[in-house]
């Protein structure tokens, strides 16, 4: 071997030396990180205790106010189906059930008593299982004459194609759409002759 080869070696084995700096580094570590550990753990169980917050409570029921209504709900949505089966989602802006013993849930902001309308703020989407879908928005529906007139623009599709215009007037109870201002239908042939 080389003279320097020989010095480099002898300085490897001189650092791995007992007594050697690395030998102390490591004695001292050796003690020092499990107590350093110990100490850390003491204080991630103790801080907690001592930090002045709520760690836990023991809630009294009898000393807990009791609230006037049994259900209230602000922007309420309401899902279901009619009597035929069809499904329908009511948005309201506030529910209340005054108590269990009263199966009536009262929306507000949904329904003017005196004319007989819902109003319908917002996106309207109809959606049917046999190829039928609707989109408009702010929309008003009379009760009396089950008419549905739309605020805005309407688009659709229909197993034969698609249409869209500027307005809306519905008849609910015959199931006819009438498109007022920039009436456009888009039939396509493949889909009709299908039909």
């Amino acid at each position: 071997m080389s003279e320097v080869a020989v010095r480099l070696r002898s300085q490897r084995r001189s650092w791995a030396h007992p007594g050697s700096g690395h030998d102390r580094i490591v004695r001292v570590l050796m003690w020092g990180l499990p107590i350093g550990i110990g100490v850390l753990a003491a204080l991630l169980v103790v801080t907690p205790i001592f930090s002045g917050g709520d760690v836990s409570f023991v809630l009294d029921k009898n000393k807990v106010d009791i609230a006037g209504d049994r259900l209230r709900v602000e922007a309420a949505e309401y899902r279901g189906e009619d009597a035929k089966g069809r499904p329908f989602r009511l948005k309201a802006g506030s529910a209340v059930q005054k108590s269990s013993a009263e199966p009536i849930v009262r929306l507000s902001d949904l329904y003017d008593m005196n004319a007989r309308q819902l109003a319908v703020d917002g996106p309207i989407t109809f959606r049917t299982a046999d190829g039928y879908s609707l989109d408009t928005h702010d929309a008003t529906v009379d009760l009396k004459t089950k008419r549905m007139q739309s605020g805005g623009a309407v688009s659709g599709r229909t197993p034969m194609g698609v249409f869209s215009g500027n307005r809306m007037t519905a008849d609910l109870q015959a199931r006819t759409v009438s498109l007022d201002g920039n009436a456009r239908l888009r039939i396509v042939p493949r889909q009709a002759n299908r039909r």
